[in-house]
């Protein structure tokens, strides 16, 4: 008797009787079981039939395949695949129009089978297709479907397609060429060229001499979004498979024809799955275009070449006025080149060439500098002259720098990778911009130096620097910028603070994820430390501050103390002389009941802000606060003496109103005493002996009297 596993419950179709329930064995032959399902409806010559998936995809049912049915499977029985491949190549054959479009209707259905398309290539079925598509005598339906059938069966790789004759390639070519042609044909003749040109380079050229760039850039511009799609494909397909020299010229006919603009601002808002499949072909058009740096990239300098080294110079020669190198001797000329090689920023200043011996990025580090250098020669100026003019130890290396950041530019746009078969991460900013990397650079170098100024950088920060400016550039292309303008603006935005800021949250973030009980207990223990914190700002309120007063006069400003009453319900405040440390409360002359306070203003919404509008600075601004009083009628006006006192002040204040403390420094300091509070009450569980083994299991009980006995309740 069959394992229970071997046998599968399904149920069988077919038209015009009712469904068999059965209990389908595996370890009997299929033909065994195909001749009791047709036994069951008294159906002869069981070798002529076959088991199919009667939903979704209807394929055969095989000896292979078999052990993929399920519980509950629904399959139906149907002609044979040698039988129905006989019957269709018949039908196709036949004299009435009618019967063979009826054929190769099914034909292009059942072809996805890959059982069917074996029995019917066998009989050289697909050659029968060649024929009618050569002969080009058939209605347009007709050939739809015999493209569609003939597409099918290649799929399968059965049959290679360099075995296609030239007539062939000629007329399906014939037929993406011309004007007329009907929408469906054209779509499968889209596809059926595709195939042949990722098959192999012979073909490539073969397709390439029929299909003319203008004929398949008019597709691209039809309303037929699968046009559109297909052409997309077949465009991409020539561009992947042609070699650097024809890859180049195809490249600078789209860009002159301003084609990559065309497809992503009117192909990408295609609509349903069109556009995840467009969205990948953008993909592999800037994958393919950046790629064509990467012959560059893969080359170091050839100290030999007068042309690079005429380059190099060029770079020297543009960033500093030198007196006529002609006059000079051979050993001042040499002593003076080798002198602003350094001040470029060059490692070997005898021999600059040797630092673009490294691949990546070769002699494209080389491309981008001289580019940055003759597009923008003052800005080009501007870093050079700027940096040597720092001390040593702080100058940012020009040409150091020019070489790691294009290293990066190309790690993070991926040149010198194939596409991924399944990548569509392109970035908008490519669709608007004809030298990608060039233009990426000459705003990036900017940013370096901006960067390395911010992060008061040595030259011992170098990696510190290019890790900080590879992130601006990463996070910034994550946003998708659609042009080089708004990508400008936006990595600048982000500045080195804001970089930490985000470095500061993800880490936060990533510890909470990772560690649930931390954050529970987080949440447990932060009610008593913001308490604390209250508690404290309260206390220096108590101890109080000496505050300056806002003058317009030249002479010096006026210092004034405040503190708080020590059972926290008067403000007590007043001059006081420069000398003066905490006054006695009693020496205070003015007093203001907590109880009377009504809200607390900062930074330009104060009153004394208002009053010198255009005049006060940032610095002043960021220091100053107010509170209010006496139906807000009054205030009193502070302007702290750091940002310290200014954040102790308003949480205090904010806590005697009842309010929320909102400062940054009470956000740090509720973060570290956190940190510090979780340590300390997971410190037990440091340098806790861990057993290699389990525990010994416990000897069973003398008897089971306190289990529940269900046998009493089935009986």
């Amino acid at each position: 008797m069959p394992q229970q596993k071997d046998i599968v419950k399904i149920a069988i179709q077919m038209p015009g009787a009712y469904p068999q329930l059965i209990q389908l064995d595996q370890k009997k032959p299929l033909s065994a079981v195909i001749k009791e399902v047709c036994d069951g409806w008294n159906l002869p010559g069981s070798e002529n039939y076959a088991l199919q998936y009667a939903d979704g995809v209807q394929m055969y049912i095989t000896e292979s395949n078999r052990l993929d049915i399920k519980n509950g499977c629904i399959l139906r029985l149907t002609k044979a695949p040698g039988r129905c491949a006989e019957d269709l190549f018949k039908g196709i054959q036949s004299s009435d129009a009618g019967v063979r479009c009826d054929s190769l209707k099914e034909l292009a259905t059942v072809s996805t089978d890959v059982t069917f398309a074996q029995e019917f290539i066998s009989r050289d079925g697909h050659l029968l297709l060649v024929k009618i598509v050569e002969d080009s005598n058939e209605s347009n339906v007709i050939m739809t479907h015999t493209l569609t059938g003939f597409m099918e069966l290649m799929d399968h790789g059965i049959v290679s397609w360099e075995n296609l004759s030239s007539v062939f390639i000629k007329k399906i070519a014939g037929f993406v060429n011309a004007k007329s042609t009907d929408a469906s044909i054209q779509q499968v003749c889209l596809d059926i060229l595709e195939s042949m040109v990722l098959s192999s380079h012979s073909l490539f050229l073969h397709v390439k001499q029929e299909i003319t760039m203008e004929r398949l850039i008019a597709h691209l511009q039809v309303t037929n979004q699968q046009i559109q799609t297909k052409a997309m494909a077949l465009l991409m397909a020539l561009l992947q498979t042609a070699g650097d020299s024809d890859r180049k010229d195809m490249f600078d006919f789209l860009t002159k024809k301003n084609v990559r603009q065309y497809i992503y601002k009117n192909i990408i808002h295609s609509s349903g799955s069109v556009q995840d499949e467009m969205a990948h072909y953008l993909y592999v058009l800037q994958s393919v275009t950046l790629n064509l740096q990467e012959p560059r990239m893969r080359t170091p300098l050839d100290c030999c070449s007068q042309e690079q080294r005429d380059i190099l110079h060029g770079l020297r020669q543009a960033a500093f006025e030198t007196e006529s190198e002609n006059s000079l001797s051979h050993e001042r000329r040499r002593s003076l080149c080798a002198k602003e090689f350094r001040k470029l920023g060059f490692s070997n200043n005898s021999n600059p060439g040797q630092d673009l011996s490294r691949t990546p990025p070769g002699l494209l580090a080389l491309d981008t500098m001289y580019y940055f250098a003759t597009r923008y020669p003052d800005a080009y100026s501007r870093f050079v002259l700027e940096n040597s003019s720092r001390e040593d130890k702080h100058e940012c290396p020009f040409a150091r720098s020019s070489i790691q950041l294009t290293l990066i530019l190309c790690e993070i746009l991926r040149i010198g990778e194939p596409p991924s078969e399944t990548g569509s991460d392109y970035h908008p900013i490519f669709f608007s911009q004809d030298r990608l990397m060039e233009e990426l650079f000459c705003v990036c170098i900017q940013l370096l130096n901006k960067t390395w100024k911010e992060m008061r950088a040595t030259q011992e920060d170098f990696d510190k620097v290019m890790q900080v400016v590879r992130e601006q550039i990463t996070r910034t292309l994550s946003s998708k910028p659609t042009s080089l303008e708004l990508f400008k603006n936006k990595v600048n935005a982000l500045n080195y603070s804001e970089i930490l800021k985000l470095r500061q949250t993800e880490r936060l973030h990533q510890e909470e994820t990772l560690a649930p009980p931390v954050l529970e207990l987080k949440e447990r223990l932060k009610p008593e430390l913001l308490e604390l914190i209250r508690q404290q700002r309260l206390n220096r309120l108590c101890q109080g501050t000496m505050f300056r007063k806002i003058s317009s006069r030249r002479r010096q400003d006026k210092l004034w103390y405040c503190r708080l009453s020590p059972n926290h319900k008067m403000l007590h405040y007043g001059d006081v002389e420069e000398d003066t440390e905490n006054p006695p409360i009693e020496t205070l002359q003015e007093k203001i009941p907590v109880a009377d306070i009504k809200g607390l203003l900062t930074g330009k919404d104060c009153p004394h802000m208002k009053e010198n509008k255009g005049k006060q600075n940032k610095e002043v601004l960021d220091l100053a606060f107010s509170i209010t009083y006496d139906v807000e009628e009054y205030s009193l006006n502070f302007i702290a003496p750091s940002r310290t006192d200014f954040c102790l002040w308003t949480d205090g204040l904010s806590v005697l109103l009842g309010r929320e403390m909102s400062s940054e420094s009470m956000r740090s300091e509720l973060e570290i005493l956190l940190s510090m509070e979780i340590k300390l009450r997971l410190l037990d569980l440091e340098n806790v002996p861990i057993p290699d083994n389990a525990p010994v299991v416990p000897k069973p009980p003398s008897n089971f009297n306190f289990c529940y006995d269900f046998s009493q309740t089935e009986q």
